[in-house]
């Protein structure tokens, strides 16, 4: 009995823990609330997407090419470029990013042996044109498309430090302010000190059709994402090719691309109603799977412990009903406690039958 008791115990105890963890689950599901768009799940594309070895046995890639002064370490890296002046490397998507929201993260590293001269950066291209190598970062003057530049050497002063993450969303005419690091012409902008750190550094980018681009940075510690710029009623060019290229001048870094993870984003709609048709419907809410979820453990959780309840009184029972017939002041004791006295050691408590049969010498 007390093994089922311990049983009903520890069964409570886990559905006690799963009800926390899917309220966690559901607080964290919150989150993912950008702007006025929620992505309700998302779909990773192998078509841009890249891990290490990166290549298959003929030294190729399916989806990607790269070319220039970029080299592939199967068991770390794609180089973009060496410490070493005048490199230029580039890796270019073969395909197209036809998903019209996304969400690109990209593991990179910039490293380098000196403290102070370094440069120039990389460059990650959601663009029209793909694979033409040029004054920006290592890829054409202007672009169509959205340019997000790691820039770790500033051409001139600025109020703010580099590193820094910057970007451009050309138009086909414009050129890159490359003398003056593109300032004035930015989307967004932030400072990261994401050179030589302790942590894999991340750039993770999210983009909703027509409605927002969103850029977040891990440099400081594993899994802390720092906001960098969001930028609302962006249009970028309908199925871009994703692009990454790196450059060298005077002073030189390696390039770094660890891994690139793509998805293409389902997003949900906040809850509107209409009351001009009848036929209206009512679009889901943001959290309906969520508040489902916490419904059907909180009536898992309810169950478990009505049942607990049960199982406890039940070994209540149980237990008395036995002590009943044990003989510890009980019927036994009651009857047959004189017996105990003519025949045995006269105990009535502890005596039932047994006394009948006890050894007589004891007196």
């Amino acid at each position: 009995m007390l093994s089922r008791f311990n049983g009903h115990f520890w069964l409570l105890l886990w559905a006690v823990n799963i009800f926390l963890v899917g309220y966690a689950q559901a607080a964290e599901e919150i989150k993912t609330k950008l702007g006025n768009q929620t992505i309700e799940r998302t779909v990773q594309l192998r078509t841009h997407s890249i891990f290490a070895p990166y290549i298959d046995q003929d030294l190729q890639n399916r989806w990607w090419d790269f070319g220039a002064d970029a080299y592939i370490n199967t068991n770390k890296h794609i180089r973009l470029t060496r410490n070493k002046p005048s490199q230029m490397g580039w890796l270019w998507s073969r395909l197209p990013l036809t998903a019209s929201n996304w969400v690109v993260e990209v593991e990179f590293k910039v490293s380098g042996d000196s403290s102070h001269l370094f440069g120039d950066g990389i460059a990650i291209w959601f663009t029209k044109e793909r694979a033409k190598p040029g004054p920006v970062f290592g890829s054409i003057d202007n672009f169509n498309g959205l340019g997000i530049f790691l820039d770790t050497y500033a051409n001139t002063r600025h109020p703010y430090a580099f590193p820094r993450v910057t970007s451009m969303l050309g138009d086909g005419k414009t050129s890159y302010n490359y003398g003056n690091d593109g300032e004035g012409q930015e989307l967004g902008a932030c400072s990261a000190n994401y050179r030589r750190t302790n942590v894999a550094t991340k750039l993770k980018i999210t983009y909703v059709k027509d409605t927002f681009v969103d850029v977040k940075v891990q440099y400081k510690a594993w899994d802390d994402w720092s906001d960098c710029f969001y930028a609302e009623g962006i249009s970028l060019p309908s199925s871009p090719y994703l692009g990454f290229s790196a450059q060298t001048g005077d002073v030189s870094d390696n390039h770094d691309i660890i891994a690139i993870s793509t998805y293409s984003a389902i997003t949900k709609a906040p809850e509107k109603t209409s009351k001009s048709s009848s036929k209206s419907k009512l679009v889901p809410s943001v959290s309906s799977s969520t508040w489902s979820g916490f419904f059907f453990k909180l009536f898992l959780l309810v169950g478990v412990c009505v049942g607990g309840y049960y199982g406890w009184m039940e070994y209540k029972r149980r237990n008395s009903y036995r002590g009943g017939y044990g003989g510890s002041g009980g019927f036994g004791g009651m009857q047959m406690g004189g017996a105990g006295g003519m025949f045995g050691s006269g105990s009535g408590g502890n005596g039932g039958f047994g006394g009948m049969y006890s050894n007589a010498k004891r007196f």
